[in-house]
């Protein structure tokens, strides 16, 4: 049985590397980081590495190439940005698309095909629950998010009965190293708060993803607020967020 896992190199794609592996996958491992790519294949005892940035169109022919074929289809790479939308760097508000969207979904094309024909395969895409609403502050983020929530549920459909399942993982604020990555360390959403780990949101993805779910949340903090925007008006979510997400 073979993975492919992007973002592995920290945060939730390590610790999803890392219970794949448990679980008797062989592994690619994708990201942008040589030394920690293969820091995580030498803890496997082996692994196909495949240092490259998605966010560049020809990454992904680097990738399948790698590994023409896969049971297991993790797409965890992906980056935010705080920041006023007007006030970002444009080439920073390009590349967050081309990973969070366009990567993603190249990926899945690239995998979708083979395990319909084998009648047999998981995709798991992490998503986030900044995908149910607008983000102020956060907006091209929020909207890719979105896309990958959408795509995800629609996938999950068109599937359903063949063997293969689309999972869309949608974790909260997490211990990992996105928020300092994303300029979100003094945030509200993160400010003495204590957040899920890594681990704990990989398992529920994991498990979610072995049974077959289209959508899952972890967490009833999470899961509440997810239920809540349902019913309360758009104006007022969005309002909120700005408000969770502006720096302390």
């Amino acid at each position: 049985m073979r993975a492919v896992v992007t973002g592995a190199s920290s945060g939730i794609g390590q610790e999803l590397a890392r219970l794949l592996h448990r679980n008797g996958y062989e592994l690619t491992l994708v990201a942008r980081s040589a030394d920690a790519l293969d820091r995580l294949a030498a803890e496997f005892g082996g692994a196909t590495v495949v240092a490259v940035d998605l966010a560049d169109p020809d990454a992904i022919g680097t990738v399948v190439s790698s590994t023409p074929e896969a049971d297991v289809l993790v797409n965890c790479a992906g980056f935010g940005e705080f920041g006023a939308f007007a006030d970002t760097d444009p080439a920073r508000l390009d590349s967050m698309v081309a990973l969070n969207v366009r990567a993603l979904t190249d990926l899945t094309r690239a995998y979708l095909p083979g395990m319909l024909d084998r009648k047999n395969g998981r995709v798991l895409n992490v998503a986030s629950t900044a995908s149910f609403q607008p983000g102020p502050l956060m907006a091209t983020y929020y909207a890719t998010k979105s896309y990958v929530l959408s795509l995800s549920e629609a996938l999950h459909e068109e599937t359903r009965g063949t063997g293969v399942s689309v999972t869309a993982l949608c974790p909260g604020p997490t211990a990992s190293g996105f928020q300092s990555a994303a300029n979100l360390a003094g945030s509200k959403l993160f400010a003495g708060r204590k957040v899920p780990t890594s681990h704990s949101v990989a398992k529920f993805g994991y498990r979610a993803m072995c049974k077959g779910r289209a959508v899952a949340v972890p967490g009833v903090r999470n899961k509440l607020m997810v239920g809540s925007i349902r019913i309360i008006p758009r104006p007022i979510v969005r309002r909120i967020v700005k408000r969770a997400q502006e720096i302390t």
